[in-house]
């Protein structure tokens, strides 16, 4: 199957770097934006990364399957999906603010880390049968420079690095930091293309 033939979705994500990687190849989709506080997205104690950030995924693409049906929208298949940056086995989320990006980015200068992406798709199924969920997960690895404390400054200035995991996205200016990348570049822009279009082939099974 291309995926320029891939059936609608809905795309349980505002990110608006997810929405340029379906445009990119070619799936038609809309954005379904999730209730406020439906998701706690905090690791759960002991929760490996991994865990955590395929649970996320998978707990996006059902509940955005439930509440269309709770709002009797038109009825296709939900996409969820999940990134986040891993170092030393701490998951690096959003920074709260200048201070919090920066404590992130020093932690991760000169260093290796991990970037681990889930996605999560919730096919259309019959009403009254159970919903299920078939997701996929990436982890990539992330090689920065040293950063020098004008490098930080000058990002953090950008404005780049709040709203993002880890404090950093590599398709921006962050990518000027990045020595290697082992792994799927789309997986730590947000969305494993691969992956995602394996998981779309499904519909069309």
């Amino acid at each position: 199957m291309s995926a320029f033939h891939a059936s609608a979705v809905y795309l349980a994500s505002q990110s608006p770097r997810r929405q340029a990687l379906l445009t990119q190849i070619g799936v038609p989709f809309e954005v379904f934006t999730l209730g406020e506080n439906v998701i706690a997205e905090i690791p759960q104690p002991n929760e490996a990364p991994l865990a955590y950030v395929r649970r996320m995924a998978r707990a996006k693409a059902i509940i955005g399957m439930r509440q269309l049906r709770q709002q009797q929208l038109p009825e296709r298949a939900v996409l969820g999906a999940d990134t986040e940056v891993v170092w030393a086995g701490r998951v690096f989320g959003k920074p709260r603010d200048r201070q919090d990006a920066a404590a992130m980015l020093q932690a991760l200068s000169g260093k290796t880390h991990e970037v681990i992406s889930a996605v999560a798709l919730c096919p259309l199924l019959r009403k009254g049968r159970a919903l299920r969920v078939i997701d996929r997960v990436v982890v990539s690895r992330v090689t920065f420079k040293i950063l020098c404390d004008e490098d930080i400054g000058h990002y953090l200035d950008s404005g780049e690095p709040f709203g993002k995991a880890g404090a950093y996205a590599i398709q921006g200016r962050a990518g000027a930091f990045v020595t290697h990348l082992d792994g799927s570049y789309s997986g730590v822009v947000g969305l494993p293309l691969f992956e995602t279009v394996q998981l779309l082939e499904c519909l069309n099974a």
